[in-house]
Parts: C-alpha cells; sequence; structure tokens
C-alpha cells in the first residue's frame, strides 16, 4: 500500500443516502449533503473524484456535484468510502498493476444501528471499477483502521482489529500475517486504543486515523488534547509513549509532531473528538478539518503546511461530519497512479 502523499489517479468517495446516518429531518439531512458535496470540490480541485451513487439519489447528487465527477451507480446505505471502499495497493514486481483489497465491513462490528450490507460490496465494485485486481480479505477491517508509510510500517489498534465483533479468533500474529499478504505490511505499530468519542454506541472502537497519521515515513502527526478537562489529554500522553516505545524497539528514528486539538471539547452527546489529523493527502495538496475555531484551526493550517512542503491547505468545515461519526479522511479513500514511483523506499528488515 503506497503512502498517502504518493500520487493518486483519483480520490473515491460514496454520496449520502436517507437513513440513520443521513439524519431525521430535511434540514439535517442538508447538512449532510452539503458537507459530502463541499469535500468532493475540495479534492476535486487537485485530483478527479469518482462517486459511488445509490440509484435514488441519482438526480440529487447530479444537481449537487460538480459535472467533472465521475458518478458510478450502485446501492448504498454506509457512506464513509474510507472504510466501504478497498485498500488499493500496488505490485512492486509488476509495475502498473493495481490491486484492490476488498476487505470484509460489518458496519464497524455490526451494531444494531448500523446499516452496511449494500455497501459491503463497495470493494468490490470501486475495485472492478478501477481495472484493479481485486485481493479477498477474511479479515473484518476498515480503511480507517490503519495508517501506512508506503515502506513498510502500518499503525494498528488493539480495539479495532481485535474486536470480538470484528475478529473474534484474531490475534496480533494472524492480523500481522495478513497485512503482510494483502498491503505488503513488515512492520505492525500497535496502539492500545483510539479517542474517547470513538468508544460511545456510535463508534468505531478506535480507528486509528482520527488519532495518528505518517507526514513521511520518519515523521508522524499526533492529535493532541491539551486540555486535562479532556479524557483524551491522557490518552495523547499514552499513544506518545506508545509510539515512542514502538519505534525505538524498531531501532528507527522517529519526529512526533503535535497538531492540538480545537478549544471545543464537548457537545451535547458529550466529549468530542475533533481532531486535525483526519485529513487527506491529495495530489499538490492537503483538505484538512476546520472547526469555527479561528486560532486553533490556522495554527493546524500551519503545521499541516510545514508538514507537507510544496502543498496547498484548504479546510472544509468537519463539524457535520463529526457529528455524524468521522471525518474527511474517513469519507474518502486514494487510488494510487500508477505511473509514478513510490516516493518511500522501504524499510531494511
Amino acid at each position: 500500500m503506497p503512502a498517502e502523499t504518493d500520487r493518486h489517479e483519483r480520490t473515491w468517495m460514496a454520496f449520502p443516502c436517507e437513513g440513520f446516518t443521513l439524519g431525521a429531518d430535511a434540514q439535517t439531512r442538508e447538512e449532510g449533503y452539503a458537507t459530502w458535496t463541499a469535500v468532493a470540490h475540495a479534492v476535486l480541485r487537485f485530483e478527479p473524484v469518482t462517486m459511488i451513487v445509490d440509484p435514488s439519489e441519482l438526480t440529487r447528487a447530479r444537481r449537487m456535484l460538480d459535472p467533472s465527477i465521475e458518478i458510478v451507480e450502485a446501492p448504498v446505505d454506509e457512506f464513509w468510502m474510507r472504510d466501504t471502499g478497498p485498500t488499493f495497493v500496488v505490485d512492486d514486481d509488476r509495475p502498473g498493476v493495481l490491486g484492490a483489497v476488498d476487505w470484509i465491513f460489518n458496519g464497524w462490528g455490526a451494531p444494531a444501528w448500523s446499516e452496511w450490507r449494500k455497501s459491503a460490496e463497495h470493494g468490490r465494485i470501486a475495485g472492478g471499477h478501477a481495472g484493479a485486481e481485486v485481493i479477498s480479505s477474511l479479515l473484518v477491517a476498515e480503511g480507517g483502521g490503519l495508517h501506512v508509510d508506503g515502506a513498510g510500517t502500518v499503525l494498528l489498534t488493539e480495539t479495532v482489529q481485535l474486536d470480538p465483533r470484528r475478529n473474534p479468533l484474531a490475534d496480533r500474529a494472524r492480523v500481522e500475517a495478513e497485512l503482510a499478504r494483502t498491503i505488503g505490511a513488515t512492520d505492525a505499530v500497535w496502539l492500545s486504543r483510539g479517542l474517547t468519542r470513538d468508544y460511545d454506541e456510535l463508534g468505531t472502537n478506535g480507528h486509528v486515523d482520527i488519532v495518528a497519521t505518517f507526514a513521511a515515513p520518519d515523521r508522524i502527526l499526533l492529535h493532541d488534547q491539551q486540555d486535562a478537562a479532556h479524557p483524551d489529554h491522557e490518552v495523547s500522553a499514552l499513544i506518545r509513549g506508545e509510539f515512542e516505545e514502538a519505534f525505538e524497539a524498531l531501532g528507527r528514528p522517529m519526529t512526533i509532531t503535535s497538531l492540538p486539538a480545537p478549544s471545543t471539547l464537548s457537545d451535547d452527546h458529550g466529549f468530542v473528538d475533533w481532531s486535525y489529523v483526519n485529513h487527506l493527502v491529495v495530489n499538490d495538496g492537503v483538505v484538512a478539518c476546520s472547526f469555527g475555531d479561528t486560532a486553533a484551526d490556522d495554527r493546524a493550517r500551519g503545521i499541516l503546511g510545514e508538514a507537507y512542503p510544496g502543498r496547498e491547505v484548504v479546510t472544509v468545515d468537519a463539524r457535520p461530519l463529526f457529528e455524524r461519526g468521522g471525518g474527511i479522511h474517513c469519507i474518502t479513500q486514494q487510488q494510487p497512479a500508477l505511473s509514478a514511483p513510490a516516493t518511500s523506499p522501504r524499510h531494511p528488515r
């Protein structure tokens, strides 16, 4: 699996459709449609976008989306494309061959509220449309549950990959073996948990893509809750320590850069998990979350601009996404370009 910072052929998304996730009233639903559309248009500034659209939403999608966005008609219930779609991979031994890992998707552990059976087919649908070789996996997994550096290292959380609602028979060794087979991971860095809000009923049980990401093979961006009144203040410190220990054991120097959380601590449902880590790196740009907090948003934009030199950082108000359970990274999935070589050399084993 190439690094997200490598060149992309396109970004995949899924257009919202009516149901539990979108919202119960017309105003809430319109907010969801508008936010998914805003993210798609922000990405489109930098690279092509392909959108999976449920037949019931074709008219609305064609009205709201830029005409240059490719539409693929297919059934949709959940529309978090990072998790329902495939993980695209390339083959070092066969240049020009694209692969699409089709994980088992069960709606983040098959909770009673989740509507996921239609979107569980998105891995094969997107992979087939992209002309990729589909790689079937028996691992229940989501793209938001892993991050790679493009050089063989993958970030994971125990509460996702070893979740008994997902993989009741799995242990670390089995997960690592499957990730080696499917995405070419040679080193796994395990975190003990994710952010606090992510363990609520509507959470993912600890996705890593809201906690940390690789800006480069030797640099991690880490969510940093600096207010001691928020439980993620302790979580941030815990995860930083786990990273330091893991990379010391691997014998690899690693710079850990803090991405401070915005000042808002809670909403009507409890402590928020608003995170600037949940951004998407695109060709020559970064599409990042904003949260209506001018000082914090500007600070995060500056950190991201420094971490990804030469890329333009644009932002979209992500509060409507987080109200529904995720962020910008969660609703997008990059398809790597096959013509450009990987920028990250493999780590020596």
